[in-house]
């Protein structure tokens, strides 16, 4: 039995999770949120994370019933993310695994999100569509890497959303895509926003220039309601994200979608899939906010695959990447 720490803080989420081999004992988590209008920058997101990440690690400790002395790996998000609040949890990683000899392992957090999907879900071999606030990828494993099939080539979904919320000045809490999400349930009227799939890739930012170019002539005219624009919005990107994903299963021969990244959470999203899954006689699987959001217990399960194939990382490669790429990575732990 090998028991693996956590340490994810490479946006607004800082987390701490650990392990014992394919068992979560604790998994906690705290989001640093901005007021309405307003997003989340380097150096106040980095200043939350210094002032949570004691409290949160005491916690995750208490949770599982441990003491850093009965940890075996210590694992933290190398990238990507955001450069200042990376740095963070790398530190508090890199000084545990110092004061305590152990051995310390650098994760990518994309590679966090799969391996934490596949073993909460079962699932064996999916296509998967990672969807997050930095993020935006069709992937699916060959050769002990996993494959970029599509992206976004501008800004990623979750971008998009938090952008779009900024402009309707919605809360942040507990963030903005549940809020988009609640107010959709309520639209009645579609309104036409580019869509924009280009060959197996996407783009998100021109539908976002095009709703802060129409926005005041709408709601002057009273033509569509914020519930509307919320509805549509998503009706239009969820559908991009749809069809690049059948894409690329029809490529692989694949019959599983694995949805990871804190955008995997929307309902909206998952029925949309399901729909597409059905007639494709594929199975879905998802999870809920615990894991899809950015969390610690994702780092160490990931970590721990990595370590038990490939032992530590050597000590001067303990850094942080703020553009560390999916397809970047050996997936020793995968025949």
């Amino acid at each position: 039995m090998v028991i693996a720490i956590g340490f994810e803080g490479s946006a607004n989420k800082l987390g701490v999770g650990i392990v014992q081999d394919e068992n979560i004992l604790s998994n906690v988590r705290h989001t640093y949120i901005t007021p309405p209008g307003e997003g989340f920058l380097p150096r106040e997101t980095a200043q939350h994370h210094r002032e949570q990440v004691l409290g949160i690690l005491q916690k995750a400790l208490d949770d599982a019933k441990l003491t850093l002395n009965d940890i075996d790996v210590v694992c933290y998000t190398k990238g990507p993310g955001m450069g200042a609040p990376l740095i963070v949890t790398a530190l508090v990683a890199r000084t545990i695994a110092q004061m305590y000899n152990k051995p310390i392992v650098a994760v990518n957090h994309c590679i966090g999100h799969i391996e934490m999907g596949r073993l909460i879900t079962g699932s064996t071999n999916p296509t998967v569509l990672y969807v997050s606030g930095g993020n935006t990828q069709i992937i699916a494993y060959s050769q002990q890497k996993y494959r970029i099939f599509g992206e976004t080539i501008d800004i990623a979904v979750g971008n998009c959303l938090d952008r779009f919320a900024r402009l309707l000045k919605l809360l942040n809490d507990p963030s903005p895509g549940y809020n988009i999400e609640q107010l959709a349930k309520k639209g009645k009227k579609f309104v036409p926003l580019p869509y924009i799939v280009k060959g197996m890739d996407v783009s998100f930012s021109g539908i976002l220039s095009y709703i802060e170019e129409h926005l005041s002539s709408w709601f002057d005219s009273k033509e569509f309601t914020s519930e509307d624009l919320c509805f549509s919005l998503q009706e239009t990107v969820f559908a991009m994200l749809i069809e690049i994903t059948e894409r690329a299963m029809a490529h692989v021969k694949s019959s599983e979608v694995l949805i990871v990244g804190g955008v995997g959470c929307n309902e909206r999203l998952q029925d949309m899939m399901q729909v597409m899954c059905k007639e494709r006689n594929a199975i879905l699987y998802a999870t809920d906010e615990r894991f899809c959001i950015d969390n610690g217990v994702m780092i160490a399960v990931a970590g721990l695959l990595q370590y038990k194939s490939q032992g530590h990382t050597p000590w001067m490669d303990t850094t942080c990447i703020q553009r560390y790429r999916t397809d970047d990575v050996h997936v020793s732990w995968r025949k």
